[in-house]
């Protein structure tokens, strides 16, 4: 019994056929782009489950802290003191994949990723994460402040594995790297979230705007 697998120049995406007495040798011949899937194709039959999928061999890349962005309302100043204000924020921090399509938490491609990844390495993988809390700032004159955030963040590749009853593009399995990209549990790899407060001068228009009657000498929230 041997296997025949047809490479993608450029996709990498991978195909073995199947006959009514198992598997069967056949030369790799250049197919047509038409005769083959896209890889957007292959993954939305995982999603959807007309394709049999599982997420084979996840390797788990090194943990690093992500972009810090805000996860606050901004807080203006245009008194002539200081202002401090209690400021609540909230985050929720997704996963994309190596195409940067989002991975939905609870879909399928969630699940197969996390099914993959506890058998590997015996934890859980979230495709999401959310926090939310509240910080006291402080924002000069003159300044608008906000509250950022930044996610420890993990990558974990491995190869999609797409299984058909019936063959489809010729084929009844077809293969496709793939690398998602999604928050870490803090502390992973030594690396921790970081929330801190940020302030900048108002521009030459924002300060024009503190002479309205409504903010003059007074400090506001704007929403993000």
């Amino acid at each position: 019994m041997t296997k025949s697998r047809t490479i993608r120049h450029g996709s990498r995406l991978l195909a073995l056929s199947t006959a009514s007495l198992g598997l069967v040798a056949a030369m790799a011949m250049p197919a047509a782009a038409d005769d083959q899937p896209t890889r957007d194709q292959l993954i939305a039959d995982c999603a959807s489950g007309e394709g049999k999928c599982s997420f084979n061999e996840p390797k788990l890349g090194e943990a690093y802290l992500g972009d810090f962005r805000q996860v606050s309302n901004s807080l203006y100043n245009c008194s002539t003191s200081d202002a401090t204000q209690s400021m609540g924020w909230a985050d929720t921090v997704g996963s994309t994949d190596s195409a940067g399509v989002s991975v939905t938490a609870g879909g399928n491609i969630a699940g197969l990723i996390d099914l993959s990844v506890t058998a590997t390495y015996s934890h859980t993988w979230t495709s999401s994460h959310t926090e939310n809390s509240s910080l006291n700032m402080t924002v000069k004159p003159g300044e608008v402040g906000w509250i950022s955030r930044a996610q420890v963040m993990q990558s974990v590749s491995g190869t999609w594995q797409t299984h058909y009853d019936n063959q489809k593009w010729g084929h009844y399995f077809w293969f496709v790297p793939d690398t998602v990209t999604g928050p870490a549990p803090n502390g992973t790899d030594g690396k921790s979230n970081a929330v801190t407060v940020k302030t900048r001068k108002m521009t030459a228009a924002e300060k024009s705007s503190c002479s309205a009657d409504a903010k003059k000498g007074q400090a506001f929230v704007v929403k993000r």
